[in-house]
């Protein structure tokens, strides 16, 4: 069970392990994204941990680093020893057998990937205040919310080589990413969009960073539809939450794109996301812990931001992009 001062730690620390004295019905994981100067190399590596796992042989813990090619689909699960796992619940730190991830990069020991990338900036979390503890606002403060989310970093530099499959590959230049999840179970139904490769019409790269979702969120015996979106450009954090009381205009999702439209005290953002076929990752839900979610790194994106009064503030196509349509969306789109 977690004391008051794990709770208070979890609330200051979104980036930490929140895990400590949980066994049983628990999950947490860090999704750092790696792409190279030219994203030609796109890749997710999922480190984490599954706690009170139900099995044929009763409840067990297991350890994992997940990695998925943004470019090819591919994807691979590998487990570990929870023996092997080890994270702090103050910092971001975390290691996997020889997988380590910290401010400073990453060093890979897996079949897929091996080597170590570092990162040339400081990482770009979302940020943290008493009133509102990162992207989950209050609700990050609730204890009995079913999934938690935080952002780790909106972008940061690259630097270094990975052996991919066998092969060397430069990240010199290139760009990173990392959230992470934590908690009882995944909803049981959501769409997660995230891209830090926003190009402007004219082609150039905008250095703007983008993340959004909407889910079912179960909430005192009932359930409701919760969303939250952030887009970083032109030095400034854009917010469409809802716990900042913006509106949803549109959402429309069907087999080949997902529409959505939103609008609060930041102006308007309009997004239309290109649904494409991507791998199959492990997600933890209520009714079986090894889910299959699909997932992709090679989506697109168009964004429209517009201040109150109409004005174009960002426009472009997100590349790269990460994007999940997952569970009941029927259900979902009813709420």
């Amino acid at each position: 069970m977690r004391t008051p001062v794990d709770y208070v730690r979890g609330v200051r620390h979104p980036e930490a392990f929140h895990g400590r004295g949980v066994h049983r019905g628990y999950f947490e994981g860090w999704y750092i994204k790696l792409v190279s100067a030219d994203r030609s190399q796109r890749w997710a590596v999922i480190p984490g941990v599954f706690r009170g796992l139900a099995g044929e042989d009763g409840a067990r813990d297991e350890a994992f680093v997940q990695v998925l090619d943004g470019l090819t689909g591919r994807s691979w699960y590998h487990r570990f020893d929870p023996a092997d796992f080890e994270a702090a619940s103050d910092r971001f730190a975390v290691r996997v057998g020889g997988n380590t991830f910290s401010p400073d990069g990453v060093t890979l020991d897996l079949p897929q990937l091996r080597g170590s990338i570092r990162y040339t900036t400081a990482l770009d979390p979302w940020p943290v205040t008493l009133r509102e503890p990162g992207i989950m606002g209050w609700y990050g403060l609730v204890p009995f919310m079913e999934c938690f989310h935080g952002i780790v970093s909106f972008g940061h530099g690259l630097a270094g080589e990975l052996s991919v499959e066998g092969e060397q590959r430069s990240f010199d230049g290139g760009r990173g990413y990392i959230e992470k999840d934590w908690g009882k179970a995944f909803p049981a139904g959501y769409v997660w969009m995230a891209s830090n490769h926003i190009d402007a019409p004219d082609g150039s790269d905008t250095g703007a960073s983008f993340i959004g979702s909407v889910a079912i969120i179960p909430w005192l015996g009932g359930s409701f539809r919760g969303f939250i979106v952030g887009l970083k450009h032109s030095g400034k954090l854009h917010r469409w939450t809802t716990y900042t009381r913006a509106r949803e205009r549109r959402l429309e999702i069907d087999d080949s794109h997902v529409r959505w439209s939103i609008e609060g005290r930041d102006g308007r953002l309009e997004l239309e996301a290109e649904r494409v076929r991507g791998g199959l990752l492990h997600a933890p839900l209520r009714t079986a812990m090894h889910q299959r979610v699909e997932e992709t790194l090679d989506a697109r994106i168009t964004l429209r931001h517009r201040d109150a009064s109409g004005r174009i503030l960002l426009e472009g196509t997100a590349h790269a992009s990460g994007l999940e349509v997952f569970g009941d969306t029927e259900r979902l789109l009813g709420l």
